[in-house]
């Protein structure tokens, strides 16, 4: 499984798809927010936990076509599929590697974009155990739609109309988080949701994965 872990981080960071891509949409999509809305410090603070959100969310969206296809294209999936390893091991080791090229860079540089969203100062450590809690979630979703559209042309757009709806109820509590603790409010209840959903996520999806890949592979 180590190995496994270690060749999928290699190809994330060889292809370009994953640490890199992800940190420079981030960055992109924050700017344009902040020199947009211009000079308004208070509106940018009120807006900054929902667009952090959902810049890490598209992020993490940019590279979940490359979590399966290159192995599909190589033929190295149908090797996995018949390897002693059970496959539901595999699609969870594969979110975990994007999850670690994608999803962690993003938690590191949350707190730099945050200052120049004017995020208030006890609202970045809530950003960070937002995004740390709930990426996760999305990198599990994400090999769930990379298992569904797996083999198909031009799949990324298929993917993206179905993950879309998944990340939902992960967007909503990880910004409602971050955005009580930036206003000094109680974050217990949707931080106990966020990791309930994470949870939920890494325990059930894998077995969905696992048995549309067979599906996808006969």
């Amino acid at each position: 499984m180590s190995a496994l872990l270690i060749r999928d981080l290699r190809l994330a960071l060889r292809a370009g798809g994953g640490f890199g891509l992800g940190l420079v949409f981030f960055l992109i999509l924050v700017a344009l927010v902040a020199f947009g809305v211009g000079p308004q410090g208070a509106l940018l603070s009120s807006i900054a936990p929902g667009m952090l959100w959902v810049g890490a969310l598209l992020s993490c969206l940019l590279s979940l076509d490359r979590i399966l296809a290159l192995d599909y294209e190589d033929g190295s999936l149908d090797l996995l599929a018949t390897a002693p390893l059970p496959l539901e091991a595999v699609v969870s080791i594969k979110g975990l590697a994007h999850w670690l090229t994608t999803g962690l860079p993003l938690v590191v540089v949350a707190p730099a974009l945050g200052v120049l969203m004017n995020l208030a100062g006890p609202g970045y450590l809530w950003l960070v155990l937002s995004l740390l809690v709930g990426t996760p979630a999305l990198s599990t979703i994400g090999t769930f739609g990379a298992a569904l559209t797996v083999g198909l042309k031009r799949g990324g757009l298929l993917m993206s109309l179905l993950v879309l709806p998944l990340y939902v109820p992960t967007l909503i509590f990880g910004a409602e988080v971050a955005r009580r603790g930036a206003e000094g409010l109680s974050v217990a209840t949707p931080l106990a949701l966020l990791g309930g959903i994470t949870c939920g996520t890494i325990a059930l999806l894998p077995f969905a994965s696992a048995a549309v890949l067979r599906v996808n592979l006969r």
